[in-house]
């Protein structure tokens, strides 16, 4: 008997709330978390705001000895991650702390205090060095972390695929509890990139909204007069849970989780193909895992990342796999209020997924306001609307032609 995976907890960090519920209920209001940078100086940056994560206090949540020695990243995902265990009750009944596991994902880990470090060699002495330097910068280390705080000795790894890490994390975690290596999995993504050279890199690539007059109002997904994404910051992390193993502990199931798909474009580091194929494949291989047709999508949550190119190529690509039923497929971007992600890009919209489908309310791609001729599918503008959804699919593409879809089913008690 195949083994189904179901979402039994949730817990979020982001720029548009501080957990899951804050976060819910300002992208369904509508509200932009994307303002001026306040973490270091932009006087000298062309582009001057990003996705923060507001009044959050590490050293309050963590203990100030404990938050000195991690990195912020770490710090989301450990908050966040205690958000998702203690939602879902996974380790109030004696489970086999052997057979649970974690997949938390990171593009850049601990590049922040690597900064900091490397200026305390510098300026400093050698000698100065924090001893934690070096599990500070680890991508993998908010995984070990929190597997060590709640004993938990099952598969344990990071994933960084760029922009399609959160998905791949989460979509790596679903196959291990399929194939009978863990009982649950507390899997997503973790990033705190927002920082001068990031800022700094991705302006010299001009892959960044450059909007710095009216920051809330700067990515436009699938808008005619989009110009560039937003960096964020934050976590997700979902509590996955075989599905017998989630009913026997009499667990709330949120969702069933049925499909992932993989793949890369092989074919430019910053660009994706403009055929879309890579996409294609991904959603493709999505759909066969689900053991769907593609007419049972009822939604999207899309890249949807407010750059010239991605937006038109990953519609194609959304029209190749769903055909005509594309035009009646409700999509949506988060990124429009949120900002990306990055490695916790996937997770946060994973998230979106799952609230949609429990709820029956659709988020909107907020600041849309002039058609794009090439984008011309339903996007949501603006305005959350309720409908009914069954089946709901999430897609990332990322830097290197990365590409990760995964599917989520609404769980009707069988």
């Amino acid at each position: 008997m195949e083994r189904r995976v179901v979402v039994t907890g949730m817990g979020a960090l982001t720029p548009v709330g501080n957990t899951v519920a804050e976060s819910w209920e300002n992208l369904i209001a509508g509200k932009s978390g994307i303002a001026q940078i306040t973490q270091f100086d932009t006087s000298d940056l062309v582009t001057k705001f990003a996705g923060e994560v507001k009044n959050f206090d590490a050293g309050e949540l963590l203990g100030r000895k404990e938050a000195r020695r991690l990195d912020r990243y770490t710090h989301f995902a450990m908050v966040a991650s205690r958000e998702a265990i203690d939602h879902s009750g996974l380790l109030n009944n004696g489970v086999d702390r052997e057979r649970i596991g974690l997949v938390i994902g990171s593009c850049v880990g601990g590049m922040g205090s690597s900064f900091e470090q490397y200026d305390v060699m510098n300026q400093r002495d050698p000698s100065r060095v924090s001893p934690f330097a070096i599990t500070m910068l680890l991508p993998d280390t908010a995984a070990a972390r929190i597997a060590i705080d709640y004993n938990l000795m099952g598969p344990n790894m990071c994933i960084g695929t760029a922009c399609a890490t959160g998905t791949n994390s989460l979509g790596e975690a679903f196959e291990i509890i399929k194939r009978g290596d863990a009982d649950a999995m507390i899997a997503g993504g973790a990033e705190a990139a927002v920082n001068r050279l990031v800022i700094s890199g991705f302006n010299v690539m001009k892959a960044l909204s450059e909007r710095n007059d009216d920051p809330a109002g700067a990515c436009k997904p699938f808008d005619l007069n989009r110009d560039g994404f937003v960096m964020s910051e934050g976590a997700v992390v979902l509590v996955l849970e075989e599905l017998e193993h989630a009913k026997k502990r009499g667990a709330t199931i949120l969702a069933e989780f049925v499909g992932y798909g993989t793949s890369v474009d092989a074919h430019h580091m910053a660009a994706p193909r403009e055929d879309g194929y890579g996409a294609i494949l991904a959603m493709r291989r999505a759909i066969a895992r689900a053991g769907i047709s593609p007419e049972q999508i009822d939604y999207v949550n899309a890249h949807g990342t407010g750059t010239p190119l991605n937006d038109v190529v990953e519609t194609k690509a959304i029209k190749a796999v769903l055909g005509e039923h594309a035009y009646d497929t409700i999509i949506t971007s988060s990124k429009s209020m949120t900002g990306h992600l990055y490695g916790a890009a996937g997770a946060l919209e994973a998230m979106v997924c799952v609230k949609t489908l429990t709820d029956g309310i659709i988020s909107p791609t907020i600041n849309y306001e002039t058609p794009d001729p090439e984008c011309d599918l339903d996007y949501t503008p603006n305005t959350a609307r309720h409908a009914e959804v069954s089946m709901a699919m999430s897609n990332s593409f990322g830097l290197g032609g990365r590409n990760a879809t995964i599917i989520f089913k609404k769980y009707q008690g069988q």
